[in-house]
């Protein structure tokens, strides 16, 4: 091999070190707060503005995702000073390479110090369900948090008012979308919260937004060949962000924490604050 051959071949391997130290550690170690602002249908004008933060797939014990990271998401929560969060299932970890599982008690007792003025509440995922669904929805309990598994409750201030309808997950929580609304009445404004983003093509158009994680956006995201490996029936059209079908709205987080693999690429893990606004004509 001559000079520029062995050139070619040490570029290539710092370049895949280089790659590879990014996918497998900066990224994945790394922690943002995303503002997302979304014009929806059926949202009261008098609720303008509300900011949602979404802590989807924490994944506590998921490499470069312990305790300590934790409470950075916890910290960079508070400060963005959402008016409610929302908590989207898989808590725990379940068989990821390179993971130290933590109690979802120790996980629990953390997110406790979650505050926002319209309340903090959580849905399971599948990973809780794997593990012990019944013993992660006491945990969140027992430190504040209710687990809206296919229940709906109305959530208010002095200006705004909204039904917040928990759907309970697709893989193993048994979802229970018309039960769940039947509770709701027909003229309220509807925020569904739910782990698997599966479920939006049956969620009816009174819902003015429905959220959700689980695809974690893939957690490799590579330039024109897309995201090859996504959690879904419906491959990469539900993967990540804001979907609008049939005049009905879909956001989904890319999560925070990993599973399988301890990779991301191009998908850095994300405190996901939404705000929603009552959409003006041509918005939707």
């Amino acid at each position: 091999m001559g000079l520029i051959g062995r050139s070619l071949a040490l570029s290539a391997l710092l370049s895949a070190a280089s790659l590879g130290g990014w996918a497998f550690w900066l990224e994945p170690a790394s922690l943002f707060n995303q503002d997302h602002t979304i014009d929806v249908p059926h949202w009261p004008p008098e609720c303008d503005g509300l900011r949602v933060a979404v802590l989807a797939d924490l994944h506590v014990g998921s490499p470069h995702n312990q305790l300590d990271k934790l409470e950075r998401v916890i910290d960079l929560t508070l400060r963005a000073r959402p008016d409610l969060v929302l908590i989207a299932g898989d808590l725990v970890i379940h068989g990821v390479l390179g993971g130290t599982f933590t109690p979802p008690e120790t996980i629990a007792a953390r997110l406790g110090r979650l505050q926002a003025k319209l309340g903090v509440y959580s849905v399971l995922g599948n990973h809780d369900w794997w593990f012990d669904g019944p013993r992660v929805r006491r945990a969140l309990e027992d430190h504040g948090i209710p687990v809206l598994d296919n229940r709906a409750e109305r959530v208010a201030d002095d200006r705004c008012a909204f039904w917040l309808a928990g759907i309970g997950d697709l893989w193993e929580g048994t979802p229970e979308i018309e039960t769940t609304l039947a509770s709701v009445p027909e003229d309220a404004s509807v925020l569904a919260f739910t782990h698997n983003p599966d479920l939006f093509p049956a969620m009816p158009s009174r819902v003015a937004l429905t959220i959700a994680g689980h695809t974690h956006g893939g957690q490799v995201h590579l330039p024109l060949l897309g995201r090859p490996i996504v959690p879904s029936r419906y491959g990469e059209r539900f993967a990540i962000g804001h979907v609008v079908e049939g005049g009905r709205h879909l956001f989904v987080s890319s999560g925070l924490g990993t599973s399988i693999l301890p990779v991301r690429f191009r998908v850095p893990p994300e405190v996901s604050v939404v705000t929603l606004q009552s959409a003006r004509a041509g918005a939707i």
